[in-house]
């Protein structure tokens, strides 16, 4: 289940999109939360929804039940970094460095065309 970053931690980062975790911080972009910020307190892979702290609903008998929220509504404003996650970050910062390798340029085109 992955979430778009914000747009600071893009250009930080360079990468687009994370897998949502446990404790990242979020702000929900649409819906009837939307603008809420929060921490989220549950990844419910089965759902396919995430639980984001102070996002809940009330029932009739008062008990207060968390609104599952889907992860392409919300974006990541922070991560919480562990080893493993930075890993990642490294790797898909590697592999956005390496986009032009192997692409021919327009010297190189016009060169060809010399022969």
């Amino acid at each position: 289940m992955s979430a778009n970053l914000s747009k600071d931690l893009q250009s930080k980062y360079n990468v687009r999109s994370m897998p949502i975790r446990k404790d990242d911080e979020v702000t929900i972009v649409r819906g009837s939360f939307k603008n809420r910020e929060g921490r989220v307190t549950q990844c419910y892979r089965k759902k396919f929804v995430i639980h984001v702290e102070r996002v809940v609903k009330e029932k009739v008998n008062g008990a207060a039940v968390p609104v599952g929220i889907h992860p392409s509504k919300v974006v990541i404003t922070k991560l919480k970094l562990d080893k493993d996650r930075k890993k990642i970050l490294e790797r898909k910062n590697r592999a956005v460095g390496d986009k032009n390798k192997g692409k021919f340029t327009e010297a190189d085109v016009a060169m060809a065309n010399v022969d």
